[in-house]
């Protein structure tokens, strides 16, 4: 039998990737001030996301999951957020034309400032400080008082969280998100993208059936579902006493939800069986998720999913597929295979970043288009040799020009990383090539459906 679970029971268990504050008691005095703030997001949306994740797992809706690899105070602004919301608009029609399906849209947005490292110290010019793990933490500058972590950065995390949500709310109920406006949602930059002129050619055919809709009486005025989206945030959960004091019990359940976001996930770095990120997520009634690995075994998974999701709830449970490309063909249909015999309800979805990051010749941390392609479309094929659904994909991108992953048909190279190389932790995809992976992806889903259609005409 579990143990009886509370907001601070993971206080009890082994934790890893956690910043040591320098003064304790500075770090409770936040906690409170935390605890006292109003939540972010609200049980019901986080129930909302539940029922579309639920129809993700039955294979009845498509997830895209993107956003910054690590958001920071010097680059929050309105044009920021609004330049990667609409990104990920434009690849959610893409995706929708090529699925078939809805697209259930979840930004890597407002809460995602912090970093787990692979060592607790970096060296530069014969210095080792403390490393950088996020605004959230300590700062980016590399100096001895910058890497000291400061938990008033909580509170700025809070704060900033706070604006991105509201504006992320405007866009997406106040009628940026009207399909009327497919053809303005294009950014300057891409314009000479090879790209564009296949996304032109979308948005003309979607104006052609909103402009046949609307002759028949469905309009922007009479149906939301053309004029607003439902778009959600997420992040991992990393900094557990932040998650703990946004945590809500909620008067209509009382349940009791993370309100830092509508969905958290765990790290490959911190999935322990017995240790605190694991004992925390357990308890929250959110949709939450977990990185798989190359490393992860099919008799873990098992008990990490009974432990996550004991009830086997549709939709509470997403797996983020993290191996690198061609591993993932090695590794993941063991586990698939056995998640489908133990009859376990999973949003399974790629994520094609994290297992294919290089070093480029110039020194620059990067990831080759090609290697993220190439997972995705190993994701897609292991799970259509299983009869499994490829629920989704995980990306890391911005809506801003910059140059951090090479390839794609602008034809990025290792000499021009420098050029515009901005993140402050991983290398993120542009917006030109997000629109031309959810174009490729389109490609891929529309190939499955009908091959999807042709066994059911054939009664297989």
């Amino acid at each position: 039998m579990a143990e009886k679970w509370t907001p601070n029971s993971w206080r009890t268990k082994p934790i890893l990737q956690v910043p040591q504050y320098p003064d304790f008691n500075k770090v409770k005095v936040i906690e409170n001030e935390l605890a006292n703030s109003p939540p972010l997001v609200f049980a019901g949306e986080a129930r909302s996301l539940l029922r579309d994740l639920g129809r993700v797992a039955d294979g009845q809706a498509f997830m895209l999951l993107g956003g910054d690899c690590a958001e920071s105070f010097a680059e929050f602004s309105a044009d920021n957020i609004r330049d990667t919301f609409r990104v990920l608009l434009q690849m959610a029609v893409v995706l929708t034309y090529g699925a078939g399906l809805p697209v259930v849209k979840v930004g890597r947005l407002a809460g995602q400032f912090a970093k787990p490292r692979s060592a607790p110290t970096e060296i530069n010019a014969g210095v080792e400080l403390p490393s950088y793990r996020g605004d959230m933490v300590n700062g980016i500058q590399f100096t001895e008082e910058a890497r000291i972590p400061d938990p008033r950065r909580l509170t700025r995390v809070y704060n900033q969280s706070a604006a991105t949500l509201n504006l992320l709310r405007a866009f997406a109920q106040g009628g940026y998100a009207d399909l009327h406006k497919v053809h303005q949602w294009n950014l300057g930059f891409v314009a000479d993208s090879p790209a564009v002129s296949r996304y032109q050619n979308l948005a003309d055919r979607l104006s052609e059936t909103l402009a046949f809709m609307e002759a028949c009486g469905m309009t922007s005025k009479n149906s939301p579902q053309i004029r607003e989206t439902s778009f959600y945030t997420a992040h991992e959960a990393l900094l557990l006493n932040y998650e703990e004091a946004l945590t809500r019990i909620d008067s209509t359940s009382d349940d009791l939800y993370a309100t830092s976001a509508h969905l958290l996930w765990i790290g490959e770095r911190t999935r322990q069986l017995e240790g605190a990120h694991v004992e925390y997520m357990r308890g929250i009634a959110n949709p939450i998720g977990c990185k798989v690995g190359p490393k992860m075994e099919p008799q873990e998974l098992i008990r990490l999913i009974d432990i996550l999701n004991p009830k086997n709830t549709l939709g509470r449970l997403t797996l983020m597929v993290r191996m690198g490309a061609g591993i993932v063909e090695e590794r993941l249909p063991a586990l698939v295979r056995r998640v489908k015999e133990e009859g376990r309800n999973i949003v399974w979805i790629s994520d094609p970043m994290h297992g294919n990051t290089i070093k480029s010749s110039t020194g620059y941390k990067t990831r080759p288009f090609d290697r993220i392609l190439k997972e995705v479309k190993s994701f897609f094929q292991v799970h259509a040799a299983e009869g499994t659904h490829a629920g989704g994909v995980h990306f890391e991108m911005t809506g801003q020009d910059v140059t951090e992953c090479t390839g794609g048909a602008r034809s990025i190279t290792d000499d021009d990383l420098s050029a515009r190389y901005h993140t402050h932790c991983d290398p993120r995809l542009n917006a030109s090539q997000s629109l031309e992976l959810a174009f490729l992806l389109a490609e891929i889903l529309k190939d499955d459906r009908s091959v999807a259609a042709k066994k059911v005409a054939a009664g297989i």
